[in-house]
């Protein structure tokens, strides 16, 4: 197996590992106020979360950057709790123009999700001539690996919809569970 195929591998297996589903219940968070017609949007929104996640994990890799583990575990329940929270509160995407507020969530938020694989991610790195290649490898396995989830998501969605239930409503569901989820997370985490 070449580089890049190990570290796409490791990128997609981190997106897609149940065990830390962190980033699949922000991915929800972020997305729950979609339908599949509005794909253009969301990929644009998980591209967003993606590149976040890539300057941080570009930025440990470099060791430009370096926060506390127990910092970060806190930080990452609070994002999703956060982008859960304005989804229940405004359970519709915005018409305006200009940047969404959901667009900038997940730009900035994906930083900090960066932070909670980087030091996993900067050892393995470590032992590689040059990171630039895995690195680009590991994000594309992140973003492929949210497209996983998403079509997941949109294809739940539909059926959903198709049984009765309004976008509104799902919404608001998907939205209070990712909440409730992340407000147990941020209790578990060694912060308090």
């Amino acid at each position: 197996m070449n580089s890049f195929e190990l570290y796409f591998k490791l990128g997609l297996q981190h997106i897609l590992d149940l065990q830390g589903f962190d980033h699949i219940l922000f991915i929800l968070a972020l997305c729950a106020v979609y339908v599949a017609r509005d794909w253009v949007k969301i990929l644009l929104l998980i591209t967003a979360f993606t590149l976040g996640h890539s300057l941080t994990l570009a930025l440990a890799a470099f060791q430009i950057i370096q926060i506390p583990a127990e910092i970060i575990e806190f930080l990452i329940p609070v994002t999703i709790a956060f982008t859960a929270f304005v989804t229940l509160v405004k359970p519709k995407p915005s018409n305006g123009k200009g940047i969404q507020l959901n667009y900038l969530l997940a730009l900035i938020f994906g930083l900090i999700h960066g932070m909670g694989f980087a030091n996993y991610l900067r050892t393995l790195l470590g032992k590689e001539a040059s990171i630039w290649q895995p690195l680009l490898a590991f994000n594309v396995g992140l973003e492929v690996g949210q497209i996983v989830i998403v079509a997941a998501f949109l294809l739940l969605t539909s059926l959903v919809h198709l049984a009765g239930m309004n976008r509104k409503e799902w919404t608001l569901i998907v939205s209070a569970f990712v909440l409730g989820v992340a407000c147990m997370l941020l209790l578990q985490t060694k912060f308090w």
